[in-house]
């Protein structure tokens, strides 16, 4: 039955409606055969071997095991218990005794592993063509190099042989691949996905990457994987809240103009500017930011303490056999016996100084939108210059894991020449729900089939408000609604957006005179009120009593009524400032009444 979608949903349902598990496997393999792409698997699970896997689950229950049945591809660089880990070097493979915790909690959640993917030697690369194996084909046009390092894991999804797939990603190795075969690439917060049991690039860096046809997909493999490991020194405790309605405006960092670089690539220069326009017609308002310390963070990669500590995660194995390492792979990893500690350091110091530069500029706004490559490359290209080549794919990558920040690439439109088009979303780390949110969004609005099985896109279901969690509604209308000028407060919090709705007719709005940061003034009256636009967050009791003990007066918080019947603790204005208040209920909003003059398309964030 090769008719079957691999998205979960879909596969779900086709369970629900009778296709057997065995059918699946079935299918899986056919795909495989008609991909006749030699280059994708290292090894291959067998029907036997996933059939007695199967007996382990127990009957179809989606609710206790929301992966139950799900197959998904593993890199070769993360343990399978009983498959060999080669990190696509045969002399170094060995068979792991136990599953990488990754691995585990999938399987625990029912997942099927289809097998293990091939890779860019020991994850050392974003080309996908450092392998001693056949290279990936890339799944949209096998002209183009696969991306790397994790080659074989997009392709598999991208081709519908698995619903998901693992990869990792220390420079970009979860996005590249992705945007390269018409997929999403999620790219966690470090240390929200256990390392445990994955051979190390830069321990200090690596990711575990998730590839799925939807955002959906691949941000619910992320909430089953996510968990605090401690067997791996840098798990960090991350909370995957549920992704929920994103507030309506969003502030949007995007490079310069004058600091993007394409390479001469036109068409990716036009994709781009397509999809930045797409952002604007989700609600996103585009700042331009000066991008210079972040392509200078990025150089830091391949320099001084980062190649220092890919020779320290395999200094046994290539002192013994350097031979055996691809010969790109080992000019970069043994370039590092010529770097001192003093090398290293001045690395880090480097890097130090940049993230305190850049700290204010990633919260500044909510989100960045980059390429997610600059250009797109032949595999006879890339074999021909394969440094420089797989340098410049790096430029808008390579920087995110040093400043500590989560990524989620996405599908965005096809450039004039027919080839992928795709963008990332970075944002600070922990913020990975709110980056879905929007690339779910602008998945849906491309109108894209799914990687490269010409299936279309599900539908995408209304994102649900935040469930009751013991958090406390706080209801805005001003200065703190999104992407307005004291919303930061709310985000420092840790408030998550909740929905945007009106109050009921009973109100007036005041612009509020002698303020520092122009704010409104919510009055409740008993006669001539209007509906006033909204946005209600959720806030924890603690967070909520720190906001509510800083309002400065005339304001306070009282209890205000929506239209939909709910009512919610909110900013309320004393009558007494209204003193010099101007009645603007009329524009139905603050941000109506700030938005009456025209705007320019793009801000600028000054460089000085």
């Amino acid at each position: 039955m090769s008719d079957i979608r691999f998205d979960i949903k879909s596969l779900h349902a086709a369970y629900q409606a009778g296709v057997s598990i065995g059918e699946m496997i079935d299918t899986v393999h056919a795909r495989l055969a008609a991909a006749d792409d030699p280059g994708i698997f290292i090894h291959l699970a067998s029907k036997a071997d996933m059939l007695a896997e199967v007996e382990r689950l127990g009957p179809f229950d989606p609710v206790a095991k929301p992966l139950w049945g799900i197959p998904f591809a593993v890199k070769d660089n993360i343990d399978v218990a009983g498959m060999p880990t080669t990190a696509a070097c045969a002399g170094y493979a060995y068979k792991p005794a136990k599953d990488a915790t990754v691995v585990e909690r999938l399987k625990g959640a029912g997942a099927l592993v289809v097998g293990k993917t091939n890779l860019d030697q020991f994850a050392t690369g974003l080309v996908g063509v450092r392998t001693p194996y056949p290279i990936p084909r890339n799944a949209i046009d096998p002209k183009l190099v696969p991306g790397g390092s994790s080659s074989g894991s997009a392709v598999a999804t991208a081709r519908g042989i698995a619903c998901f797939a693992l990869g990792t990603d220390t420079a970009g190795s979860g996005r590249i691949p992705a945007g390269l075969n018409n997929i999403v690439g999620l790219k966690p917060t470090v240390g929200a996905l256990s390392t445990a049991g994955v051979v190390p690039a830069c321990r200090t860096l690596d990711c575990v990457s998730i590839f799925a046809l939807t955002v959906d997909d691949a941000y619910a493999v992320l909430g089953v994987a996510s968990a605090f490991d401690p067997s791996d020194p840098y798990s960090k405790q991350v909370a995957v809240t549920p992704l929920s309605q994103r507030p309506p405006v969003l502030t949007v960092g995007v490079p310069a103009e004058a600091d993007r670089n394409f390479f001469g690539d036109s068409s990716m220069q036009t994709g781009f500017e397509a999809a930045l326009a797409s952002l604007e017609t989700l609600g996103c308002r585009l700042v331009e930011i000066p991008f210079g310390d972040f392509y200078a963070t990025a150089n830091l990669l391949y320099e001084g303490a980062w190649v220092a500590e890919r020779y320290a995660a395999i200094r046994a194995f290539f002192e013994a056999n350097e031979t055996a390492l691809n010969p790109v792979t080992r000019k970069i990893i043994g370039g590092a016996r010529n770097l001192s500690a003093a090398d290293a350091f001045r690395g880090l110091y480097a890097l130090q100084a940049y993230k305190a530069r850049l700290a204010p500029i990633i919260a500044s706004v909510d989100l960045f939108c980059v390429p997610t490559a600059p250009t797109h490359y032949t595999v006879e290209a890339v074999l021909a210059d394969p440094i420089v080549t797989n340098s410049r794919l790096g430029t808008y990558t390579n920087f995110v894991n040093l400043l500590d920040m989560c990524g989620i690439t996405v599908p965005a439109g096809k450039r004039d020449d027919g080839l992928p088009m795709s963008i990332t979303l970075l944002a600070a780390a922990g913020r990975d729900a709110l980056a879905a949110m929007v690339a779910r969004d602008l998945h849906a609005a491309s109108g894209l089939s799914l990687g490269a099985t010409g299936w279309p896109q599900p539908r995408l279901l209304t994102s649900a408000p935040l469930a009751e969690d013991g958090s406390i509604e706080l209801v805005v209308v001003g200065a703190h609604l999104s992407a307005m000028p004291l919303n930061g407060q709310l985000k420092d919090l840790g408030a998550r957006f909740s929905r945007a709705t009106k109050t009921t007719p009973s109100y007036k709005l005041y612009a509020l005179a002698g303020q520092s940061v122009p704010k409104p003034g919510l009055v409740r009256v008993a006669r001539d009120g209007m509906a006033i636009e909204v946005e209600v967050w959720r806030l924890a009791p603690d967070a909520f009593g720190r906001f509510v003990a800083a309002i400065p007066p005339p304001l306070g918080i009282g209890t205000i009524e929506l239209d939909d019947g709910s009512s919610a603790k909110g900013f309320l204005t004393e009558t007494a400032g209204l003193s010099a208040a101007i009645d603007i209920s009329a524009y139905g909003g603050w941000r109506s009444f700030v938005a009456r003059e025209t705007r320019p398309r793009l801000e600028s964030v000054p460089t000085g």
